[in-house]
């Protein structure tokens, strides 16, 4: 199986976008990992996302939420307790580690435990500088046109 893309095309027509063979390449490496906790990624509106993990097991004090420029890291952690003689144990309380990459102005906004589950919403703000606006085209001289009247 072929494992390495080609992103030449890409770079004729996109400007900015040269860690994304980076992202791919991780997540095709996290793709083989461990599946566990389970969880689910839900869009709740247009710029509203919702994180929600199975942790069946876990308290508020055993998980550490970390919110990074453009990543989630959840690392979750039972204290080592004295074991009791279990005749079955079917809910798993191993340590572990989700990475999530967020993108550009994605933001963790709340996380809560409710029914068994770690529930993290998400919100994405573009600032007002980086929105589309419209720019108006005049109809007079070029830019270049006017320095060169000023310095005549």
């Amino acid at each position: 199986m072929r494992t390495t893309l080609d992103f030449a095309p890409l770079w004729r027509s996109t400007i900015g976008f040269d860690h994304l063979a980076d992202l791919v390449d991780s997540t095709l490496r996290q793709a083989s990992e461990d599946h566990y906790p389970p969880y689910n990624i839900e869009r709740t509106s247009e710029d509203h996302y919702r994180i929600s993990l199975a942790v069946a097991g876990f308290g508020a004090d055993d998980i550490a939420v970390t919110a990074e420029q453009n990543g989630l890291i959840i690392d979750g952690r039972k204290p080592e307790k004295a074991a009791g003689e279990y005749l079955y144990q079917g809910i798993a309380a191993r340590p572990f580690r989700r990475v999530f990459n967020l993108a550009d102005y994605v933001q963790v906004k709340d996380a809560c435990f409710r029914d068994g589950l770690l529930i993290i919403d998400l919100v994405r703000e573009v600032p007002e500088a980086m929105k589309p606006r419209r720019i108006q085209i005049g109809s007079g001289a070029s830019p270049s046109q006017i320095e060169q009247k000023k310095a005549a």
